[in-house]
């Protein structure tokens, strides 16, 4: 640090030590103000000069340096100075202080921050210099969060403190406004009564209002502006446009023409998107053939004894094929059309936010609309590793059209899709590597999960790879005609030691990115975040106040029914955004991965609680306890419900086992309706089912939980109402009075 730095530091110190350590904190509260007042009065009358410059000097401060009080002086200002002056004085006062606390800002960290975030900030400048002023406008205007809190960060940013200056002076102008009446209001009350006074009752009306009042502003100077950044067309042929046919695409039209707006879905490829073509459907239609060979295998443990299974791989495919065509129909382009859904087939591309271009077969339209969704999807992401690019990569978009199983398959990738494809390929017969990064499996959830499932895979014969680096491709010399993958790991010495995995087919499974190139957004100004998502706020809006996004393109969960979670939201809060906007929540969501067994999961994971600092209590039950799965032999796994401490409300539950997607439905159900464990408990579960695992979890917490000290009075009741004499002592336990 710098001694200009270290020096301003001092300063800023010595100065927040001093308003704290002479009681001047304690000084800027309503009733010392009020008690005060008279003597403002008078002082202001005998030298109006001082008392102003004073004022303003104070104001200055206590905003630059980010210290409470300025609303209250705020308010004292209109008492002293009444509306005009008022005004002038603490509107002035308020934007060169908030000057200065960014100034401030800036000096002592920007330079460290950069350095430390460069890509991060870069993008945000890059926003900044586009946008800032409009955007700095609209915080003022609605204040999100505290005005301290923005001065602060928008010091760090690149933002002209001309600009900041000017935008924050017209910004903060009608707030101040609000405050500045509605001291002048409380300064003219002589008597108790006067506080039920028109003009008081009208300034506080004003203070709720506002917020209100000034995002309706907002929203009016959004489309303004729009207008006037492009030609809005004079009327418009739809109500929306809707790019993309995936999951996403599908129910946001779906809803749109259930409410009998006139909707347009353009789709470029097959309905139904990721999920019907390449995605959940085949994918679960592979697994299930898989684990028939499996249970074919494992049959004489219980006393059924057959052959190893022979594998078709043709077969196995054209059964996978055969589930994707029974499903179309749902998808189709004849049923979406009985719905009322006009399906233009197409390259679709913004040309304005109001003009949709589509290029297809039949040649080039142009669709205008009030609102735009973008559901565009996303593709599998492909490194860019050495040596890749000489060979045909599988991803799980192509892995469909193999006609022939992989003698050796390496599998790149631990996560959802690498588990699932790499445990099917091997039960089906081929020589599964599976190859990840980071520590363990399944990097989003608990540890302990995580090892259940790789325990598994490992008894299906996968090599699984951990902690593991992906290098190059290269061929292989022993063999002609195939390559290998080189990997780097560290050894049991800490030294990083090099392996080669001979393959015939590598499948890429390291997530996927979201497909937004090519619609024209960047040079409408839709901006993309760090992970290539759009950039959306959390009802779903862009930058652009009529183009929205839902599903894989907007992320953060890349899952059909978030997909179909986030569609509703993008549709009405399109429709209906004027008379009320919804929020999505993630709170409830859960997530399924479809091993053997599997892992399920809802709201926040013990891992994810530990990071955030949220406190709560971790019940867990084994399911070798439950008695449907000692019958069936699927006792591998447990139930893990967190808690908030002392109580039965549900925070998130994890379940690794057999059945585990079909069994967290009833925590998800749970946790969306604020049902806590204590109504789990309480409810009927069919005996012996999967479900009971549910019932059995709550019935630990509830163990955990229970009220010892009435136990221990009930204890002493029953022992008298039979009749028995007993020393327990008052308040004890029914274990401790026993020994007793």
């Amino acid at each position: 640090m710098t001694k200009r730095r270290l020096l301003l530091v001092l300063v800023i110190g010595l100065a927040i030590a001093v308003f704290f350590l002479s009681g001047a904190d304690e000084a800027f509260t309503l009733s010392n103000l009020q008690a005060e007042q008279a003597r403002f009065q008078a002082w202001l009358a005998s030298d109006p000069v001082t008392v102003i410059g004073a004022f303003f000097a104070i104001y200055v401060v206590m905003a630059a340096l980010s210290l409470p009080g300025a609303t209250l002086l705020t308010v004292l200002g209109g008492a002293l100075f009444g509306l005009g002056w008022g005004l002038v004085i603490i509107s002035f006062a308020s934007t060169l202080g908030a000057t200065l606390a960014a100034l401030i800002a800036r000096t002592l960290l920007r330079t460290l921050l950069e350095r430390r975030f460069a890509v991060q900030l870069e993008r945000i400048n890059a926003g900044i210099r586009r946008e800032g002023a409009f955007y700095l406008f609209t915080l003022r205007l609605i204040p999100i969060f505290p005005f301290f809190v923005i001065n602060l960060v928008m010091g760090l940013t690149r933002m002209r403190l001309r600009t900041f200056y000017w935008v924050s002076q017209l910004g903060m102008l009608p707030g101040t406004a609000v405050f500045v009446n509605a001291g002048r209001e409380l300064g003219e009350l002589d008597s108790l009564s006067g506080i039920l006074s028109p003009g008081l009752l009208a300034s506080f009306a004003l203070i709720g209002l506002f917020p209100w009042l000034a995002r309706a502003v907002v929203a009016i100077a959004k489309r303004r502006r729009l207008a006037a950044r492009f030609a809005r067309p004079a009327h418009f042929e739809h109500d929306i446009v809707v790019i993309g046919g995936g999951s996403a695409g599908l129910v946001a039209s779906y809803i749109a023409a259930a409410v009998q707006a006139k909707v347009v879905l353009v789709e470029r490829d097959r309905l139904g998107g990721d999920c019907l073509n390449t995605g959940c459907v085949p994918s679960k239609a592979l697994i299930r053939a898989a684990r028939v060979a499996q249970e074919v295998r494992e049959a004489a443990r219980y006393g059924v004894h057959a052959a190893e299974p022979q594998i078709d791989f043709r077969e196995v495919m054209a059964h996978v094929r055969q589930a994707v065509r029974e499903v179309e129909p749902h998808d189709s382009r004849e049923r979406y059309e009985s719905l009322g859904v006009e399906v233009v087939a197409g390259r679709a591309s913004l040309d304005d936010p109001w003009r949709v271009r589509v290029e297809g077969a039949d040649g080039e339209r142009v669709l205008t609309a009030r609102h735009v969704i973008i559901a565009s999807g996303a593709r599998p992401r492909v490194p860019d590793l050495p040596g890749l690019d000489e060979i045909d990569v599988l991803t799980s978009d192509n892995l469909w059209q193999l006609e022939t199983l992989p003698d050796r398959l390496v599998v790149l990738g631990g996560g959802p899709i690498g588990c699932e494809l790499g445990q099917s390929f091997a039960r089906l017969g081929s020589k599964v590597s599976l190859v990840e990064m980071g520590e363990q499996l399944l990097p989003r959830e608990d540890a302990e999960v995580a090892d259940v499932l790789q325990h598994r895979l490992e008894l299906d014969d996968v090599a699984v790879w951990l902690g593991t680096r992906a290098v190059r491709v290269e061929a292989d010399a022993a063999e002609h005609g195939t390559h290998a993958l080189v990997v780097q790991r560290r050894d049991a010495g800490g030294e990083i030691a090099e392996a080669r995995l001979p393959f015939d087919r590598l499948l890429v499974a390291i997530g996927r990115q979201a497909s937004v190139s090519g619609m024209g957004l960047e040079a409408l100004g839709v901006e993309t975040r760090a992970d290539g998502t759009l950039a959306v706020d959390d009802t779903l809006q862009s930058v652009l106040p009529n183009v929205w996004a839902c599903g894989d393109v907007a992320g953060p969960y890349q899952l059909t029914h978030a997909s179909a979670h986030q569609a509703w939201h993008a549709a009405v809060n399109a429709l209906f955004g004027e008379f009320r906007r919804f929020r999505v929540s993630y709170r409830a969501l859960p997530a399924v991965t479809f091993t053997e067994p599997e892992v399920a999961r809802v709201g926040l994971s013990e891992r994810e609680a530990q990071a955030r600092g949220i406190a709560c209590e971790v019940t867990r039950y084994a399911l070798s306890e439950l008695d449907r799965a000692i019958a069936e032999g699927r006792q591998e796994g447990f139930v893990k419900v967190l808690t908030v401490p002392g109580k039965d409300r549900i925070l998130g539950a994890s379940i690794v086992g057999h059945g585990a997607g079909e069994m967290l439905a009833e925590f998800t159900l749970a946790m969306t309706h604020g049902i806590g464990l204590n109504k789990l408990l309480g409810t009927v579960h069919p005996y012996p089912t999967w479900s009971e695992a549910a019932k059995a979890s709550a019935g630990m917490w509830k163990n955990a939980h229970k009220p010892e000290r009435l136990l221990g009075w009930l204890a002493r009741y029953f022992a008298w109402r039979r009749g028995e004499r007993t020393t327990a002592r008052r308040g004890a336990s029914p274990r401790k009075a026993a020994r007793q």
